[in-house]
């Protein structure tokens, strides 16, 4: 049955691209409940049902044949190199050429278009094939290495038993994230092949079940698609009139800054609406074969976090800009965590400039060349920057003195205040930042922000001055005699940075850190 009924108001605005996309998206539901259904006793069939549902994707609906082989060529010696190579350079072999290979269909993209002429942008599945296969590498060298050198995390994904070829094609090309994620370990997929990933405490006891897998997730796949296709519809009722591009017409030059800065903020909703909508409707996808399971709530039942790509409530009201990047393709910021950030720091010592940078450059490198996705890292590391001035500085004045950054502050009215400021700066500044990011062109990034009267700039390096002109000080002396005046002696550490945390913007707070010793 075609869905061309349904897609072709969107395809008339939006190109015959996103019409085979969200198709595809959509035909995974229906699918879902098939592959659920074949016996977890015959595990094959669920391998090859992957195989099969993924070429019909690329191959007949798409129509991209040889980037399809290409993609398989990567999968293919992903396997061949963790399997011959037995040392520690194996992963960073897989992770050099998996990288190279994307960084040169981006550049080839960038300077000629879509080098394969088709409808559809294959750099964005090879995008989410690079996760899943260097993951996966690194997975294989812990499998390797003694457990007592290993993490939470590495331990839990280590492989000790290295999969068949048929094993690792279903794991590669597992239908409903092969196209736009989301990517998962190679533990996760075994686990949902065998159902061992339901065996939760929490729960009814499997012999109680129907099934192996638990009940509840039709339920929340399906309200997924409702909230996707919702999404999607915003996009593409609003998108034709009001976007980022709008920023680059005469129409816009021609309104008054107050009202064009108002403009971008909607604008950047609607711009976001598309990725939501698209992450989402997989991820509802991914749950109706199972994956996402995360166990029980206290009620019993169960729950399906595990999928999930975007926290649309911590982007469009954040409490601060950094929670904001935190809740943005999520599985990236695991994957630069655990594949890049913490690989690259020795053990024992801490994360420092160093790895913070190469983290950035993988970041980079993995999005594409275009001009304004660097324009946007680098802003957004100053932003950055920023907030956790400001949380060192600022918020322990909203809060009682000596309080335990710990655990939860009261909300009074000072803090209720000051949360709302935050929550309107980090919308303000990440609609500006992200300008650049969608429209590419480095001249046309730059030409919106003067449009936009650089108000973004302004806050940032305003604020930049005033914290190392001698603001930041004046107000660790204000938090200093709230101390003495409430006899506590020591400062709260509410300014402090999260451990581990993965950079996904340049390390340019490292530098600051350096000059605060002596300015702050």
């Amino acid at each position: 049955m075609s869905l061309d009924f349904v897609f072709e108001p969107l395809a008339a605005k939006a190109g015959a691209s996103l019409d085979q996309l969200i198709s595809c998206l959509l035909i995974s539901y229906p699918l879902g409940s098939v592959f659920v259904r074949l016996p977890a006793s015959q595990p094959a069939l669920k391998h090859l049902f992957n195989v099969a549902i993924s070429t019909f994707y690329f191959v007949p609906v798409l129509g991209q044949r040889l980037p399809f082989l290409l993609l398989l060529g990567d999968v293919l010696a992903t396997y061949f190199i963790a399997l011959t190579v037995k040392g520690p350079r194996m992963p960073w072999i897989v992770f050099g050429v998996m990288m190279t290979h994307l960084f040169l269909n981006h550049i080839e993209r960038a300077i000629w278009g879509d080098p394969f002429d088709g409808s559809y942008n294959i750099t964005g599945p090879q995008m989410v094939l690079v996760m899943k296969l260097t993951t996966f590498a690194w997975n294989v060298w812990d499998g390797r290495r003694p457990a007592e050198d290993l993490d939470k995390w590495q331990t839990k994904m280590r492989v000790t038993k290295f999969p068949s070829l048929l094993e690792f094609l279903g794991f590669s090309l597992y239908f409903p994230g092969i196209l736009v994620g989301p990517y998962l370990e190679y533990q996760a997929y075994t686990s949902l092949i065998d159902g061992t990933l339901f065996n939760v405490a929490g729960g009814p006891e499997p012999s109680a079940r129907r099934r192996v897998i638990p009940d509840g997730r039709k339920r929340v796949a399906y309200r997924k698609m409702l909230f996707a296709l919702g999404y999607l519809g915003v996009y593409m009722g609003i998108a034709p009139k009001i976007s980022y591009q709008t920023t680059t017409t005469d129409w816009f030059l021609q309104q008054s800054l107050p009202y064009r800065i108002l403009i971008t903020q909607l604008a950047g909703f609607v711009e976001r609406s598309k990725y939501y909508g698209v992450w989402i409707l997989t991820e509802g996808a991914s749950i109706l074969t199972g994956h996402g399971f995360t166990g029980y709530a206290p009620s019993g039942a169960s729950l399906w976090d595990g999928a999930a790509n975007v926290d649309v409530w911590r982007i469009e009201l954040p409490e601060n800009f950094k929670g904001l990047i935190d809740s943005w393709n999520m599985k990236t910021n695991v994957w630069l965590r655990e594949c890049m950030y913490k690989r690259v720091t020795p053990k024992g010592k801490k994360a420092g400039f160093r790895s913070s940078m190469l983290t950035y450059l993988t970041s980079a490198i993995w999005h594409g060349c275009s001009a304004g996705y660097y324009i946007t890292f680098v802003f957004a590391g100053f932003v950055t920057t920023v907030g956790r001035l400001a949380r060192s500085t600022f918020r322990p004045l909203v809060l009682p003195a000596g309080a335990d950054p710990k655990a939860p502050p009261p909300q009074t009215l000072l803090k209720t205040l000051y949360d709302i400021a935050g929550v309107a700066c980090a919308v303000l500044l990440v609609n500006f930042s992200t300008t650049p990011f969608i429209l590419l062109n480095l001249s046309e990034g730059i030409e919106a922000w003067r449009r936009l009267g650089w108000y973004g700039l302004w806050m940032v390096f305003g604020s930049m001055a005033f914290f190392y002109g001698g603001g930041g000080a004046w107000l660790k002396g204000v938090q200093a005699k709230r101390l003495r005046r409430a006899g506590v002696a020591k400062p709260s550490a509410s300014g402090s940075s999260t451990p581990g945390a993965a950079p996904t913007v340049p390390p340019v707070d490292s530098a600051f850190r350096q000059a605060e010793k002596k300015l702050l």
